[in-house]
């Protein structure tokens, strides 16, 4: 790995020593791979549960193979499935697929994210699982739904996002809509696998009962297109791209300086006059007839960004951003990711961390986004290497004997732990 350009990297803020997580208690099989799943349960794995991944016996979930690799691991595969024990299975075999039905038998939750029926084949759907453990809550992900002419589908994140209209607002308005770089429908429906996964069992506190629940990419993205999609079927009127800048708001945008770019928000006539005045000593462009209501700054946004592009090469981006902060006025310098992992901000919020690893020794992490207080979430433990926890999970968690292990492990119904 060339870490020639990344920070050291300092050991994680750990929780204060005590206090409880949200879902102490709570279990959750993971039969899930790739980002979408994996996402859901890292969440909650990072509020506290017993998050098991079961992976393929022969080669893991798929994301193993995603490069760059770390001392053989891949560094995407870390980056989605902290804070989980890993067990490795054949579900092929029956031996494999009874071990899978003993583990749900002692889980709250499953999450599987598989083409359509294949949890049936091996029989583990919702209909038989319930029938064993009927206060489980089975969250299925896909890309179109499991019911519905599109249900059986295979679809992926740029696809999707070409679908549903959320690639043509991205880019600029005069080139070809384009995908967003981030997975943004997997990071995102595996959010939402979460919040449903926290509501069944919300409601399961209630009702006592199980439920399944299910998201989709499709309908995430349609979600992701924000209070365009609403206003569309409000007027009819197609959105279109408008790149850096904003269709309501001036000036808002990609503005330039001495040494590179920054983004400034004025979003009301209050933030602009704090621009013009506080942070330019441009009194003047206050008051002009031009530039004094939002609505004169749209008609005039070309020659508004053109005064605002001379006054600010004079000086450097961040310092000119620290200004307008200081002022009140949104603005952040326009960084590579590079740039915002070597930042002050990044530093200051202490996402970017070091963990141990059995493997690598140490790997890079980035922290959940989630803070609560009562409850912190917990600390990053380094995702499981194949299998890593196979042994563990069978004699601790379902009381298999050595032997009955061992017999699994000799049929290849299971990986033995590297």
């Amino acid at each position: 790995m060339d870490a020639s350009s990344r920070p050291d990297l300092p050991p994680p803020r750990l929780r204060a020593p005590g206090l409880p997580t949200a879902l102490e208690g709570v279990r959750i099989a993971d039969f899930s791979h790739f980002i979408a799943g994996p996402m859901c349960t890292m969440i909650l794995a990072d509020l506290g549960a017993d998050v098991v991944k079961i992976e393929n016996a022969a080669r893991g979930d798929d994301f193993r193979s995603f490069k760059p690799h770390i001392a053989g691991e891949s560094a995407p595969y870390l980056w989605t499935n902290r804070n989980k024990r890993g067990i490795a299975l054949d579900l092929t075999t029956e031996a494999a697929r009874q071990v899978a039905i003993d583990l749900i038998r002692t889980a709250d939750v499953v999450v599987e994210n598989f083409s359509k029926g294949v949890m049936e084949k091996f029989g583990l759907g919702y209909e038989a699982m319930r029938q064993i453990n009927p206060r489980l809550v089975y969250c299925s992900m896909s890309a179109y739904g499991r019911d519905g002419a599109m249900s059986d589908r295979l679809g992926f994140d740029p696809v999707v996002q070409a679908e549903t209209g959320f690639m043509s607002l991205n880019g600029l308005p005069d080139q070809e809509g384009v995908r967003t770089g981030p997975a943004v429908m997997d990071i995102s429906t595996g959010m939402m696998g979460a919040v449903a996964v926290l509501g069944a069992l919300a409601a399961r506190e209630r009702t006592g009962a199980g439920q399944q629940v299910e998201v989709s990419l499709y309908d995430t993205a349609t979600l992701m297109l924000g209070f365009h999609a609403m206003n569309y079927l409000a007027t009819g009127k197609n959105p279109t791209r408008f790149g850096n800048r904003s269709v309501d708001s001036v000036p808002t945008g990609v503005f330039h300086a001495a040494d590179g770019a920054l983004y400034i928000a004025c979003a009301n006539d209050r933030t602009y006059q704090r621009l013009a005045i506080d942070v330019f000593d441009r009194k003047d462009l206050a008051e002009h007839p031009d530039f004094v209501s939002n609505a004169a700054r749209v008609a005039n946004r070309e020659r508004l960004s053109a005064i605002i592009d001379e006054i600010l090469s004079a000086d450097s981006c961040e310092n000119w951003a620290k200004k307008m902060q200081k002022a009140g006025v949104p603005a952040g310098v326009a960084r590579t990711v590079e740039g915002a992992f070597n930042s002050a901000e990044m530093a200051d919020r202490g996402l970017a961390s070091a963990i141990p690893h059995p493997v690598a020794g140490e790997i890079p992490n980035i922290g959940s986004p989630l803070v609560l207080r009562g409850t912190p979430v917990v600390d990053p433990v380094a995702a499981p290497t194949l299998g890593q926890h196979t042994f563990d999970v069978l004699s601790q968690l379902l009381g298999y004997s050595p032997e009955r292990i061992e017999a699994l492990a000799a049929a290849g119904a299971i990986r033995r732990p590297a």
